[in-house]
């Protein structure tokens, strides 16, 4: 009898603690993610391939945001490369203006020459303030010129908090930006330009110091440390000054899914970093991206009015992406309009169509469909053969 008892009163005891836990599960299930606070006064999580976020702390307060201002830099640097106005090997001669620079420095001197190459290497991996305004001199002529640059294309991606005063990061009245600003610029670079993620996560290297005095070698150490410490780490830009204190852009992937972690003014170097790594394996754990179809996708044929040939492949431009919570299994739904007939010429790239995303009903995002190859105008041979094949078929 007495165990009898007991076993009833161990299940009732069971039941009573198992209960709650239960109830909590069920509730968390309910809710979603688990909340997330951030250690510092601002912070953002983006998903790279949609520039969905994911999660936001005072996103737009505005904020000294220190050497990750080299994000931008970067990226004109990288857009006036591919525009052909600058190249990588050309080489660059150091100014007493970019030899005199504070802060972090790879020690230039007045007079001398670097590729662009390598100096852009050092503002990616060890953030040298005079290798920044060296190449900000090299692309516009002057760094107020290139100032005016990075702030036209700041308005230009929709960085609506964003003043640049300076190519370094050095603090100065009304140079100021934002944790979501940051986050787009971000983007921009690592989806335009993929191939710096392989500066950016290269752990030591060196340059070649050539002046007057001969030749000497100067190590770059990453100042992103999660480059050793974070699996699937990308980039991208640390930064830190008295007013902005310890600032971070970080970027990381698992699987199909990029995130892009900033955390700005936190109390110390070890907090950004422990931040910013919470904050994705935060997006990690919680979230998916749907994917539409990939870029250079051939999703259907435009009749070619008075073409060589009589039709063109019409494919995806540019992808889309949905973030979505881990567990919704809904997918994409694509509705896919294309021209009823193109005229001839077609040049490659010409808009043919476009897809429209919706997802639960509601709509995502549209992409651009375009012609996989150019078509000639078909000329009086080219007609009359195309007729007389119709003819006897």
């Amino acid at each position: 009898m007495k165990k009898g008892i007991i076993k009833i009163a161990a299940f009732v005891l069971a039941m009573l603690i198992l209960s709650p836990i239960t109830a909590r599960a069920e509730e968390t299930e309910r809710r979603g993610p688990l909340a997330l606070t951030v250690d510092a006064p601002a912070a953002v999580i983006m998903e790279a391939s949609s520039g969905e976020i994911i999660f936001e702390q005072n996103a737009t307060e505005r904020r000294a945001p220190a050497s990750v201002t080299k994000v931008m830099t970067t990226l004109l640097v990288y857009e006036a490369v591919s525009q052909g106005r600058i190249g990588w090997d050309d080489m660059v001669t150091t100014s007493e203006n970019a030899a005199g620079m504070g802060g972090s420095q790879i020690y230039l001197e007045v007079g001398e020459k670097q590729t662009v190459r390598d100096l852009l290497k050092a503002v990616i991996i060890s953030s040298g303030n005079d290798a920044a305004v060296a190449l900000a001199e090299f692309v516009s002529g002057s760094e107020e010129s290139f100032v005016d640059l990075m702030n036209k294309r700041a308005q230009e991606l929709g960085m609506a908090d964003t003043s640049f005063r300076n190519a370094c990061g050095l603090d100065a009245q009304g140079h100021f930006t934002t944790a979501k600003d940051i986050a787009i610029m971000s983007r921009e670079l690592i989806t335009k330009f993929p191939e710096v993620k392989e500066v950016a996560t290269i752990w030591m290297d060196t340059i070649i110091h050539k002046t007057a005095r001969g030749e000497s070698e100067f190590g770059l150490t990453n100042t992103n440390k999660l480059v050793r410490w974070y699996d699937g780490t990308t980039g991208l830009k640390t930064g830190s000054t008295g007013e902005a204190k310890y600032c971070l852009s970080a970027t990381a992937v698992r699987g199909d899914m990029e995130l892009i972690a900033v955390v700005l003014g936190a109390d110390s170097t070890a907090i950004r970093f422990q931040e910013a790594m919470k904050m994705l394996d935060y997006g990690f754990a919680n979230f998916k991206v749907v994917h539409g179809e990939l870029a250079g996708t051939v999703v259907g044929q435009v009749p070619v009015a008075k073409g060589k040939i009589a039709f063109v492949d019409a494919m995806v431009a540019e992808p889309i992406g949905n973030v979505t919570e881990k567990g919704n299994n809904s997918e994409l739904e694509a509705q896919i309009i294309l021209f009823e007939s193109i005229p001839a010429p077609v040049e490659a790239g010409a808009v043919v169509g476009e897809i429209i995303y919706t997802y639960e009903g509601e709509l995502i995002g549209k992409t651009t469909l375009v012609a996989e190859e150019a078509v000639e105008k078909a000329g009086f041979v080219d007609m009359a053969g195309r007729v007389l094949r119709i003819w006897f078929r």
